[in-house]
């Protein structure tokens, strides 16, 4: 497993523009229990219930991040793009607390209350 998991980070193939110099993405159908433990909180567990929950992270503890971030969602995928290595590097010391692993997950959402989202 590696140090990102669940996230996976590539340099994006549309290098030829600066706000899109690094891809983190999730593939959400190969996470049967991440998507398990968002239904049993009460959300969706898609890519757009992932972008809800890291935007609301990310703009609680390191708001400045989102000026470097492009966040998305394809169905069953999550994206975020980003402009350098630091912003990808800034995402997972905030994200990965959270999201890390499934003890984490569920910690998180625990605290959290499904009529403060949407998905």
């Amino acid at each position: 497993m590696s140090a990102t998991y669940p996230f996976k980070i590539a340099a994006a193939k549309s290098a030829a523009d600066p706000t899109r110099q690094f891809l983190i993405v999730v593939e959400l159908n190969e996470l049967d229990e991440y998507y398990q433990q968002f239904e049993d909180h009460g959300y969706g567990g898609t890519g757009a219930s992932w972008r809800e929950h890291i935007e609301t992270i990310i703009e609680e503890y390191q708001p400045d991040l989102l000026d470097h971030l492009e966040l998305d969602e394809a169905g069953g995928t999550f994206l975020a793009y980003a402009d350098s290595l630091a912003a990808v590097r800034q995402f997972m010391a905030c994200v990965l607390p959270y999201f890390g692993d499934l003890g984490k997950l569920k910690k998180y959402l625990d605290q959290t209350d499904p009529g403060d989202f949407f998905e």
